[in-house]
């Protein structure tokens, strides 16, 4: 989960820097910037004047006359497709429990929603000991959910003591107030990042 959220950050931000890289150029090109600012573009800058256009005419046509031209678009376009649904499938495989069950057995009509189970787990594992920062989400069905819980240490602080403080204080707490003792947990501990020491 961490992994495919960075990946989805880090692509959506390499998108937005070409798009806003494009919109920029674009812009400057348009507004004849660079002559009202006495500006000298660098040799070969695309879009510098209000005439300039995305492709001429002879470039969106200069290989349509090729063999390859439209074997190769068409493969283009369909790993284009291929990866963009590749991408959605990531986004919608992971399923979260949604309303969980109460009790063992079920108490009727009684249901606790994930997100409330998430947000207090969170909350009870970053008051522990020697825990900077603390997060929590839920994934699975309702009959089997799964606690994923990423824990930031302070430096110096021993990840058993933590670990110890996880199952015996958080874990244990949300098992015995939702009656649920079939959640499994998967915890990350992670140490945080300080600056050295200067002894003068």
């Amino acid at each position: 989960m961490k992994n495919r959220s960075t990946l989805n950050r880090t692509l959506l931000a390499l998108a937005g820097l070409a798009l806003l890289g494009t919109g920029l150029l674009v812009l400057a090109g348009g507004l004849d910037l660079y002559r009202r600012l006495d500006i000298a573009p660098p040799d070969g800058w695309p879009y510098t004047t209000p005439g300039d256009v995305l492709l001429t005419d002879a470039q969106r046509t200069r290989w349509t006359g090729e063999g390859w031209w439209w074997p190769a678009a068409i493969a283009t376009l369909a790993v284009g497709l291929v990866l963009a649904l590749w991408w959605l499938y990531a986004q919608l495989r992971q399923r979260h429990p949604g309303s969980l069950p109460v009790g063992s057995p079920p108490v009727a009509g009684v249901r606790l929603d994930d997100h409330a189970l998430a947000q207090a787990l969170t909350e009870d594992c970053s008051h522990l000991p020697g825990v900077k920062d603390a997060g929590a989400h839920l994934t699975g069905s309702a009959g089997n959910p799964r606690a994923h819980i990423t824990l930031t240490l302070d430096p110096h602080t021993s990840p058993r003591t933590v670990s110890d403080a996880l199952r015996d204080g958080p874990l244990r707490r949300a098992r015995s107030t939702t009656g649920r003792h079939d959640i499994s947990t998967r915890a990350v501990l992670r140490v945080a990042s300080h600056r050295p020491h200067r002894a003068d």
